[in-house]
C-alpha cells in the first residue's frame, strides 16, 4: 500500500549534492554559441512536467541516474520507485533532441529525468525574460493561456514554480548556511535564490526610475515605481468575473507560499519563506517581489492578525536585528492615514540598506530619568523622531514602551495634537530598529492621523498642494527617506519637460495640467535647456518630498516646533 506521508517525508529529505548541483549549473557556462534555438522542445518538457503532477504511481522502478542525483539510500530508492512514472516523450527541434525519460512527482514538486542532445552549430541561450515570454507566447497561441497581463503572469509563475525546490529544501539550505557561514551568507543566498526563481523579477525592477536629491536632511532617495505591473482592461474585467475567495486572507499570509494565484490574487508558486521565532512567537521572512531598496524583506506574523504597535513590537524588532544584525527592520504605524497599505496583517519591513534617516545625526541630546544608561535624543530629520541607543536591548524595550504610552495619551492644543477626538485615537509610532557599532538602536517616529476641513486626508499627511506629486500615505519606507512615487509621474515629467522647452500650454493637456503652477515656479528660477530640464524636474520632485516629510512631522522644524517637542519629552514619566 502506498504511504503518501512516508513518501513525502522521503522526497523532502532528498537533495542533490553540492558537487552535482555545481556540475549541472556549470553546463550553461561551458560554451557560448550564437544563433537561436526554438523553444518547442522546452515548452513540451515544461507542459509534460505540469501534466504529470497528477499522474498515478506506476511502480515501474527508479532510474539509477535519478537515484544517483539524489544520493538516495536503498530504502529511499525502493520507496521512490513506487511513484516513478515513465514519460518517453521525444521532441526534435532544429537538430536538438530532448527526451523526457522519467518523472517522480507529487502535488508539490516534480523530479524529471531529461536527456538532451545539442544541435550542431551555434546556439544562443537568451535571458530569462525572453525565454518566459517565448514560452507564454506559445501557450497563448495554443490556447493554454489567456492573452492578458495577469493571465500571463499566472502562467509564467506556474512554469517557474515547477523548477523551484520544495519549501523544506529551501529552508534546510538557509539554515545550513546560517549555522555554518553566518546570517549574512544565509540572506545573500536566499535573496539570490528569490531572484533566480523569478519571484523577484530582475528585469522589471530595472525599469524603476531612481535618483538622489540633496536636502538639509541628507541625500533623499527618490524612485518612480514601474516594476509593479498595471492591470490591463482585459485583466480587470476577468478579475470581476473571477470567483471570490478568502484564501489566502491577504497577500502577506503564509498560505501564499506555493499558491497558484487567480485573476485577483498573484501567483506565488515560486515563492518561499523562512520561518523565524521572534519574541517567542512564529514569524516568517520573505523578500518583497518589488524590491524598493537592496534586499527589501518582509517579516510577517504566521497568523493573520492586525497591525499593532505595542511593547511586544519593540521586542520583536530587536529580536530580528539580533538574528540578522546586518539588516534594519521597522514597522508601519497601526492607524489609517499614517499606517501602511496592509493594516490587517501584522508585519515589518527590513533590508540591507542604509537610508538617509539612519545617517542623520542627533541634534538635541536628552536624558530620560532612570535611563541614564540609554543614549537618547532628537534626530535631525523632517519628521519628529526620537533615537534610543544601548548595548542592552531590554532597556530599549522598556524605555520605548514608556514613550509610546506617553505619546498615546498626549495632547497639546497649541500645536494641534490631540490624542483622540470623539473616541477615535490619533497618536501612534513608526519604529525602526538597527544593530550597529555593537549597540542596539531604536528610532521612534511620532505620528498623528487627525484630519481637518482643509486637510481631509490628514493634517500630518501630504497637503493638497503636493498631491500632484504624491497623495498616498507616508509609510515606513517614506519615513526613512525613500519616496515611492506613482508610475504616472514618468510620463508626466516627460510631458512637462517637452512643454517647458517648447513653451506649450501646460494647462491644455489634462495629463499634466495639475502640475502647471509648480512647473511655472521651476521655469521662473531656472534657465531650462534640453540637457538640464529633466534633471532639474527630478531634483524639484525630491525637494517636494522633503517638504512633504516636514508636513508629516507632528512638531514643526521651526523654533516653536522644537520647543513643543521638548515639552513632550519633559512630560514623559520614566523614573
Amino acid at each position: 500500500m502506498f504511504d503518501e506521508n512516508l513518501y513525502q517525508e522521503t522526497i523532502s529529505a532528498l537533495h542533490a549534492s553540492e558537487d552535482t548541483l555545481s556540475e549541472v549549473m556549470n553546463m550553461t557556462h561551458k560554451t557560448k554559441r550564437r544563433g537561436r534555438l526554438r523553444t518547442t522542445a522546452v515548452l513540451a518538457a515544461v507542459i509534460a512536467i505540469l501534466c504529470c503532477m497528477a499522474a498515478a504511481a506506476a511502480a515501474l522502478g527508479l532510474d539509477q541516474r535519478l537515484a544517483e542525483y539524489f544520493e538516495a539510500t536503498a530504502e529511499q530508492e525502493e520507496l521512490l520507485a513506487t511513484a516513478a512514472v515513465p514519460m518517453n516523450i521525444v521532441k526534435r527541434d532544429s537538430g536538438a533532441v530532448l527526451r523526457i525519460e522519467q518523472v517522480i512527482a507529487d502535488r508539490y514538486c516534480a523530479a524529471v529525468l531529461i536527456d538532451f542532445t545539442a544541435p550542431e552549430g551555434e546556439v544562443c541561450y537568451t535571458d530569462l525574460e525572453s525565454i518566459l515570454k517565448t514560452l507564454v507566447d506559445d501557450a497563448v497561441a495554443r490556447g493554454v493561456c489567456e492573452d492578458n497581463s495577469t493571465a500571463r503572469d499566472l502562467f509564467d509563475t506556474k512554469l517557474m514554480g515547477v523548477l523551484t525546490p520544495r519549501p523544506s529544501i529551501v529552508r534546510a539550505n538557509f539554515e545550513e548556511r546560517y549555522e555554518s557561514e553566518g546570517p549574512q551568507a544565509a540572506t545573500d543566498w536566499f535573496y539570490t535564490f528569490s531572484q533566480d526563481t523569478d519571484y523577484i523579477r530582475r528585469y522589471r525592477i530595472k525599469r524603476d526610475l531612481k535618483w538622489v536629491t540633496k536636502t538639509p536632511y541628507g541625500d533623499l532617495d527618490i524612485t518612480i515605481n514601474l516594476s509593479k505591473p498595471e492591470k490591463d482592461p482585459k485583466a480587470i474585467a476577468a478579475a470581476k468575473l473571477a470567483p471570490q475567495s478568502a484564501y489566502p486572507k491577504c497577500q502577506l499570509c503564509a498560505e501564499n507560499e506555493g499558491y497558484a494565484g487567480r485573476m485577483n490574487h498573484p501567483a506565488r508558486e515560486n515563492h518561499r519563506i523562512i520561518p523565524l521565532t521572534i519574541n517567542d512567537s512564529a514569524w516568517n521572512l520573505q523578500y518583497s517581489p518589488y524590491v524598493y531598496y537592496n534586499e527589501h524583506c518582509i517579516v510577517f506574523n504566521n497568523q493573520h492578525t492586525p497591525m499593532k504597535i505595542e511593547r511586544a513590537t519593540f521586542r520583536k524588532l530587536l529580536d530580528f536585528v539580533g538574528l540578522f544584525p546586518h539588516y534594519f527592520v521597522g514597522s508601519n504605524a497601526d492607524l489609517p492615514i499614517v499606517g501602511g497599505s496592509i493594516l490587517s496583517h501584522d508585519h515589518f519591513q527590513g533590508g540591507h540598506y542604509e537610508f538617509a534617516m539612519a545617517k542623520a545625526p542627533i541634534e538635541k541630546k536628552w536624558v530620560f530619568p532612570g535611563f541614564e544608561d540609554v543614549d537618547a535624543g532628537i534626530v535631525h530629520w523632517p519628521m519628529s523622531c526620537i533615537r534610543l541607543t544601548s548595548e542592552d536591548d531590554a532597556r530599549l524595550v522598556e524605555l520605548a514602551d514608556k514613550i509610546l504610552t506617553a505619546w498615546r495619551g498626549y495632547s497639546d492644543e497649541k500645536c494641534f495634537i490631540f490624542a483622540e477626538t470623539d473616541g477615535e485615537p490619533h497618536n501612534t509610532i513608526t519604529p525602526i530598529a538597527r544593530f550597529r557599532n555593537g549597540k542596539y538602536e531604536l528610532d521612534l517616529v511620532l505620528r498623528n492621523n487627525i484630519t481637518t476641513p482643509a486637510c481631509p486626508d490628514g493634517l500630518y499627511h501630504p497637503h493638497p498642494e503636493y498631491h500632484h506629486i504624491k497623495k498616498e500615505n507616508i509609510g515606513l519606507i517614506e519615513v526613512m527617506g525613500l519616496a515611492v512615487l506613482p508610475a504616472r509621474l514618468k510620463t508626466e515629467l516627460e510631458l512637462l519637460r517637452d512643454a517647458l522647452l517648447h513653451g506649450t500650454d501646460i494647462a491644455a493637456d489634462e495629463r499634466i495640467a495639475k502640475h502647471k503652477d509648480w512647473a511655472m515656479e521651476i521655469a521662473a528660477k531656472n534657465a531650462l535647456t534640453a540637457e538640464n530640464c529633466m534633471d532639474i524636474l527630478q531634483q524639484e520632485v525630491g525637494k517636494v518630498f522633503a517638504a512633504i516629510l516636514e508636513q508629516c512631522g507632528v512638531f514643526g522644524r521651526n523654533e516653536a516646533g522644537k520647543a513643543q517637542f521638548l515639552r513632550f519629552l519633559s512630560s514623559i514619566e520614566t523614573a
